[in-house]
């Protein structure tokens, strides 16, 4: 989705309520700031995977359209905190009714998951689809994805063949 369909108003009010939460990391960042403010070091600790130049994009983004206050203390060196505004504690409230159904949902997969799940089928070589034998175990001569037969990793014998 184009960050310009946040400011088209001849879209869905959800679609441009998406266009300003949509990435991987705005919706995390918004939690974490709902709790306090908090220092961009702090925020790329606590979320590993996020670099500080995604931190530092998004967080302009999320500046931009009003959801955060960067405030800069004077003193060496200088002292970045992001907070939320009014503005996005408002989204943020809005939210989390959606919240609580992803809750929901994620709880419904898990109690339908053993019901969905069905015995392993078997090839003709009496293996599973997945190359274990009946009992869960490889027959002789398989490795597991990754792993080479001699025990190493891929990564120290190189690809495995693909048979």
């Amino acid at each position: 989705m184009t960050r310009s369909r946040a400011e088209d108003p001849n879209v869905c009010g959800v679609t441009a309520a998406i266009a300003v939460i949509d990435g991987k990391w705005k919706t995390i960042l918004l939690w974490l700031l709902e709790s306090a403010p908090r220092r961009p070091g702090e925020l790329v600790r606590r979320l590993p995977g996020l670099t500080e130049k995604v931190l530092t994009q998004t967080l302009r983004e999320m500046e931009a359209d009003g959801l955060v206050h960067r405030e800069v203390h004077d003193g060496r060196p200088l002292k970045t905190v992001y907070s939320l505004t009014d503005f996005g504690r408002d989204l943020s409230e809005a939210l989390a009714p959606l919240s609580d159904w992803g809750h929901r949902r994620l709880e419904k997969l898990a109690r339908e998951k053993p019901a969905q799940e069905t015995p392993a089928r078997q090839t003709p070589s009496g293996t599973t689809p997945s190359g274990t034998t009946p009992s869960g175990e490889m027959p002789a001569g398989k490795a597991p994805c990754g792993e080479a037969p001699s025990g190493k990793t891929e990564a120290q014998v190189g690809p495995l063949p693909v048979s």
